[in-house]
Formats: C-alpha cells, sequence, structure tokens
C-alpha cells in the first residue's frame, strides 16, 4: 500500500467533501453518497464503516461499508445493502486496491462470514467474483412521442394500450404520499413472499435525500391507486427504485403506464439516462425490462470468505427458502407488514 493512501473513516463533517467526491467521480452512483450511513443507522441500527483514503486534505478514494448480522441469514460486510450498487471508488487502481484490502482487514477483525462488494463493473480484483444479476438502462429520448418509439414494439403496445385506460398520474416529493406507497409496496412484496421494509425507512430516505426523490403513483379512473414507485435522481439519472401495485395493476397495465410517465417526466427535468436497476438473471423482472428494449449489463459482485466456506445464496430461488416463501405468501398483508421489517433489516 501506497504509503501517502492515508485511509480513514467518514465524519459528519466530510460528508460534502465525500459527496462531491462521489458526484464528479465517473463511476459515482446514489448509492455511493453519504447520505446512505445516515438512513441505514438511523433505521436499522447497522454498524457503517465509511472509509475514505486522503492525500493532503484531498479524499482520493472512498469506500461504504455497513455490517449486517443475524442469526438466521449470517454475518456480512457490504458495500451496501439494500443498494444494488457499491464497491471502492478511487482516483486510481492503486488506492482503490488500498480500500479494498482494508475492508478485507476489517472484514477479518470482524469476524464475519463474507465481505461483499457490489460494482457495476468489472474489476482488477483477486477477490471471487459472483453474477447472478444484471442492470438495465437507456437514454431518455427528447419528446414523450420518441420515448415511446424507444419502447420495443411488443411493449409499446402494452404502453399504448395503458394511455387508453383513463389512468391518471401523481408525481410528487409530499410525504403524506407514503402511505399509498407504502400500502401498494408491502402488497407486492407480500405476493412475492418477500419481507418488506418498516415506513421509517421511506420516510427517513425522503428526510435525508430530500430534493432528489419522489414518488409516482398511478390511479384508475376511480382514483383508486394501482401502482407506485419511489424514483431516486442523481446527476443526469433517474432510478425508479422501489415499485409496487395491487391486483388491479395487470389488467390496468399502470405499471407499464408508470414508467412510461418517470421517463417523460424526467426528460421534463432534464434529466438524460434511465436506470432501470438489477434483477436476477433470467427471472421474470429481468424479462420484463428486456422487452422494454433494454440490454442487461452484467454485475460484477466480488466477496472475501472469512469464516463462510462458500459464496452466499440469499437468493428467493435458493431452495431451502422456498417454504418460507410459500408461507409468506399467504400472511395477511398486515401481518406481512407488522412482521417484515423483523427480517428485511438484515436481507441487503
Amino acid at each position: 500500500m501506497n504509503n501517502q493512501c492515508n485511509i480513514n473513516t467518514l465524519s459528519a463533517e466530510k460528508n460534502h467533501q465525500w459527496d462531491r467526491f462521489v458526484k464528479e467521480h465517473g463511476h459515482g452512483s446514489f448509492f455511493h453518497l453519504s447520505g446512505w450511513k445516515t438512513v441505514i443507522e438511523k433505521t436499522f441500527n447497522h454498524d457503517c464503516y465509511y472509509l475514505y483514503s486522503k492525500q493532503q486534505d484531498e479524499i482520493t478514494g472512498i469506500l461504504p461499508l455497513v455490517e449486517v448480522k443475524s442469526a438466521l441469514f449470517g454475518h456480512a460486510l457490504i458495500s451496501t445493502p439494500f443498494c444494488v450498487y457499491g464497491g471502492a471508488i478511487a482516483k486510481d487502481d492503486e488506492v482503490l486496491r488500498a480500500l479494498e484490502q482494508k475492508a478485507c482487514e476489517l472484514a477479518e477483525q470482524l469476524n464475519v462470514d463474507y465481505l461483499e462488494l457490489r460494482y457495476k463493473t468489472q474489476q482488477n480484483s483477486s477477490l471471487l467474483l459472483k453474477q447472478a444479476h444484471s442492470t438495465f438502462g437507456c437514454e431518455i429520448a427528447n419528446t414523450p412521442e420518441d420515448i415511446l418509439k424507444n419502447i420495443r414494439k411488443k411493449q409499446r403496445a402494452v404502453v399504448r394500450h395503458s394511455l387508453k385506460n383513463e389512468l391518471t398520474c401523481e408525481i410528487t416529493q409530499d410525504k403524506s404520499s407514503l402511505d399509498d406507497f407504502y400500502h401498494l409496496l408491502s402488497t407486492s412484496y407480500r405476493n412475492l413472499g418477500t419481507p418488506i421494509f418498516c415506513k421509517s425507512y421511506f420516510k427517513n430516505l425522503m428526510d435525508v435525500f430530500a430534493g432528489d426523490i419522489d414518488i409516482t403513483i398511478i390511479a384508475g379512473k376511480d382514483n383508486k391507486p394501482s401502482s407506485a414507485v419511489m424514483n431516486f435522481y442523481y446527476n443526469d439519472q433517474v432510478l425508479p427504485y422501489y415499485g409496487g401495485g395491487n391486483d388491479d395493476a395487470r389488467y390496468l397495465k399502470s405499471a407499464d403506464f408508470m414508467y412510461y410517465q418517470v421517463l417523460c417526466h424526467a426528460n421534463e427535468k432534464g434529466y438524460t439516462w434511465f436506470d432501470f436497476g438489477r434483477s436476477k438473471n433470467d427471472s421474470g423482472p429481468y424479462k420484463y425490462k428486456k422487452n422494454w428494449g433494454m440490454e442487461p449489463q452484467p454485475l460484477f459482485y466480488y466477496y472475501h470468505l472469512v469464516k463462510a466456506e462458500s459464496l452466499p445464496n440469499l437468493s428467493p430461488n435458493n431452495p431451502k427458502y422456498k417454504y418460507f416463501i410459500r408461507m409468506w405468501q399467504k400472511l395477511p398483508l398486515r401481518i406481512s407488514q407488522f412482521l417484515g421489517p423483523f427480517l428485511s433489516k438484515y436481507l441487503g
């Protein structure tokens, strides 16, 4: 390690400098921002280790890390849980490798099962690589008509159908929208057999990233909300990140209408890139996003095993979770909303 690579732990007074480095770095992302440390600590009480390197008084690299410890799901050090991208970003490869080495040392000190670094791009790393997910995205065209034209023909027909269904769209930063959003999201999570986060998590996101998050809510002609999504805005990008819907969404095509509206709204606000997020390879969401005409780009997740003897597999496709998923899908919604937060905080 270069002796000039001085690695420190983030303190609040350095948040602005950290975020400036992230936003100016080509591989920086919304999920590298320091606000996640506040959200995760406040919501889940996980220990955060936000490492940065500096030369003189300038930040030269950053690596956000969160310790997630559960008797049921294991003990890990992750960059970053609840986020699809993470890992170190730095001014050069030497600093990046130094941060990785520091993360491995920290993982050993904490005696975790494994260290996980979620990179969007391939790394020159000696760590173990797992590629089970891909990300999707596209340039945002300049007009609603061109946005529609850029959607693959079959999916375009579905969006056109949705435009005839007398749906309404509200895009708001008002936290009063959280109730409708949370109801729709928790309905989807329950139907998928996935524990939902506590509502305070989403409130904390909106508080910490005020101005950079909004919620899109789609309702039918009866004014009943059908689909909703929480959107993140970062540099030139919009990321529709947490989305869900009720039983009416399928025949109303409200999710298709919703994502088209997010594209159009982002274009109006001057954003140029639509990040459709991560999906498990060959899953239903993976195929849905391909239908929009976006080509999958593989994600590169790197691991350092400490106590674990093999790479982790917390995927819903893991056979050992099938009984749990089937049971969860049968829960009344209110019960799933009550129990979900006790489990989801460990499913990063």
